[in-house]
């Protein structure tokens, strides 16, 4: 299983999520206030995810420490 401390802290916030993981790559989908958000891994040259978790409507690209990046941002929703 991937991207375990952010499932933990959706879980702890009680949200709803589905997680996938394809050739051991992790992918999150959930709701937040009305808004779909996902955090999806890919490794290429590297692990790294696509998200729309800091901006919403906006996907990017996050590297290096990615889950911890984007925990911080989701522990004060």
């Amino acid at each position: 299983m991937r991207l375990e401390k952010i499932q933990t802290l959706l879980k702890e916030k009680s949200l709803e999520f589905q997680y996938n993981e394809v050739d051991g790559c992790g992918s999150l989908d959930f709701d937040y206030r009305g808004v779909p958000y996902h955090i999806w891994e890919y490794q290429e040259d590297g692990w790294g995810v696509e998200t729309n978790v800091k901006h919403g409507g906006y996907n990017e690209d996050i590297t290096g420490d990615y889950e911890e990046e984007i925990f911080q941002v989701m522990k004060d929703w």
